[in-house]
């Protein structure tokens, strides 16, 4: 950080009435039998001397002011701070959540709101990665929660060390376990890449744009029918451990999908709408077929049932 001082015009005088004041109390210590020699009492007596009239005749003489009672304290210099330099991708964030009006605090609240649940009731175990975080996402950039099927029967955690390891830097926000456990990789004021391209129009469909805040890190342009690449800067990821077409979703499961999407809406404020990675790039497997019930009832009640 940068600090500039700045000092008053007329602070030439404050120095000398500061030197007038040191003086005096040297003349004080001459007077009481010299500063600085002598035992320790004769020390303490040093300290403990009045002024006389003639040493404060001389502070008004030095000081060019009146009565040395009226001798003014001198201002504290006005100090100028230099804002903090940082990325502009996050001056950015900063520059719109300043325009939309919306607050970031309550993205990082871990209390639970009107009987919502909190990150301690859900028992969310976080295991954030550095190759994860792709850039702020306020909550004046938060507009949708994406649904995933992982499409492999591996838990969370081998799961992230997989996503980890790949060099790919793609992760989701949490992922849900069949047993309704929870972990989180990615905070939710911040980009994860779990929505990848989408077709080409989603980001006018969807009410997104690619406004610099995602680094893209990992990412590789596919263009042609799948060119849009925004909806990362404008969601949050749930990945659910599941398998297309080897059976249900478990109850637990889907509880704790419920739990969640309830977590994130208390966390922002807001409900964000709910989509699944099939409607952002088509041809996509997830959500299986055998969720598109859940999906449906997800959108209107926000609940699997």
């Amino acid at each position: 950080m940068q600090v500039r001082r700045t000092y008053p015009k007329d602070y030439g005088k404050w120095l000398n009435v500061a030197f007038a004041a040191v003086l005096a109390f040297g003349l004080a210590g001459c007077q009481a039998g010299g500063a600085g020699h002598g035992d320790a009492s004769s020390k303490e007596q040093v300290l403990a001397e009045p002024v006389s009239e003639e040493t404060m005749e001389s502070l008004r003489e030095i000081s060019g002011e009146g009565a040395a009672s009226d001798v003014p304290v001198a201002p504290a210099p006005d100090i100028e701070v230099a804002p903090d330099v940082t990325s502009a991708a996050d001056d950015e964030a900063e520059k719109g959540v300043a325009e939309s009006g919306e607050s970031d605090e309550a993205v990082s609240s871990d209390e639970g709101k009107g009987g919502l649940p909190s990150a301690a009731d859900l028992s969310i175990v976080e295991d954030y990665r550095a190759g994860f975080d792709h850039g702020p996402k306020p909550a004046a950039f938060q507009k949708y929660i994406v649904l995933h099927d992982t499409e492999s029967d591996s838990d969370a955690a081998a799961i992230i060390d997989w996503w980890d390891g790949n060099g790919n830097q793609v992760a989701a926000h949490f992922i849900v376990n069949r047993d309704g456990t929870i972990w989180q990789c990615v905070p939710l004021d911040r980009i994860a890449h779990h929505a990848g391209y989408g077709d080409t129009g989603h980001n006018d469909r969807y009410g997104i744009d690619e406004d610099g805040r995602d680094d893209m890190a990992g990412s590789t342009p596919i263009g042609g029918d799948f060119a849009d690449y925004a909806m990362n800067a404008w969601s949050v990821g749930i990945e659910m451990v599941h398998v297309g077409g080897e059976g249900d979703y478990p109850e637990e499961q889907l509880r704790a999908v419920d739990d969640l999407i309830a977590y994130i809406d208390a966390s922002f404020g807001f409900e964000s709408e709910i989509i699944d990675h099939k409607a952002w790039r088509s041809g996509n497997s997830d959500t299986s077929a055998e969720f598109a019930d859940y999906l449906e009832s997800y959108r209107a009640t926000r609940k699997h049932a």
